[in-house]
């Protein structure tokens, strides 16, 4: 079964289960600054009877980028169980947060994993070529550590990804 629902639709005794599984897929690698991130947007959360056995959510966020702030669905905390991967809930997860990205925002965006890039590149997520930038309390900052993980979804935005793109700042990782 598939649950699509907004942060707010959500009971607390299941965000705190998404959060534990969350760290158990990620081997104890989710900050909280990371799970802060997940929050606030639409979640997909695929289970196996009761118990979640994966979770993607997207959070609107503002990319600057050809000279405009685009309205951007950002995805976050993709993860999937180890005892069901490769059974195509991530997939089912994607195509629930791409739906959303599609019918609501102008782009999508996504920071990928070494391990994941065939997976979203298989999905028609396209690699970032240019420069990435934070927009932080200093000003405008590079991020070159995040050239080469960045991917979007062109959705109604017209995208230059050999151009430079800078996200709007928050605590945590910025990208």
């Amino acid at each position: 079964m598939l649950r699509v629902a907004h942060t707010a639709e959500l009971e607390p005794a299941l965000l705190a289960e998404l959060r534990a599984m969350l760290v158990e897929v990620f081997e104890g690698d989710l900050e909280a600054h990371d799970w802060e991130h997940a929050l606030g947007g639409v979640h997909a959360i695929a289970f196996d009877g009761e118990v979640p056995v994966g979770h993607a959510s997207v959070v609107q966020r503002r990319l600057l980028h050809g000279g405009r702030a685009l309205r951007t669905g950002y995805v976050e905390a993709v993860g999937v169980r180890a005892e069901v991967r490769r059974g195509g809930v991530a997939s089912a997860l994607m195509d629930a947060i791409e739906h959303v990205i599609r019918g609501a925002y102008e782009a999508g965006a996504l920071g990928a994993s070494g391990m994941a890039l065939a997976f979203y590149r298989g999905r028609g997520w396209l690699p970032w070529e240019g420069e990435t930038y934070a927009l932080t309390p200093d000003g405008i900052v590079r991020t070159p550590e995040d050239d080469a993980s960045l991917h979007v979804l062109e959705v109604a935005a017209p995208l230059d990804r050999a151009g430079a793109i800078t996200c709007d700042w928050r605590d945590g990782a910025v990208w």
